[in-house]
């Protein structure tokens, strides 16, 4: 009796793709946890230039949503609305 062992292998390499990611999330979580205690002070300190920062780069991102800066046609819409 022999049986063929090359169906059960993916099974195998899933499960230890599964432990590998499961690990390297824990390894983060706790490398996270201690930046975020051990350096709180120097994290508070940038916090007044992140929000600077953040306004150009929102404003950089979030206006493709409206067209950008082109003219807008308010008036010619609302004159169907008569």
């Amino acid at each position: 009796m022999e049986h063929d062992h090359s169906q059960h292998e993916p099974e195998h390499r899933d499960n230890w793709g599964l432990r590998y990611s499961l690990g390297v999330a824990v390894a983060l979580g706790i490398i996270a946890f201690f930046l975020l205690t051990e350096h709180r002070a120097h994290l508070f300190g940038a916090l007044p230039y992140l929000l600077i920062l953040a306004c150009p780069l929102m404003h950089l991102f979030m206006h493709g949503g409206h067209g950008g800066h082109g003219g807008h046609r308010h008036d010619e819409d609302k004159k169907g609305d008569w």
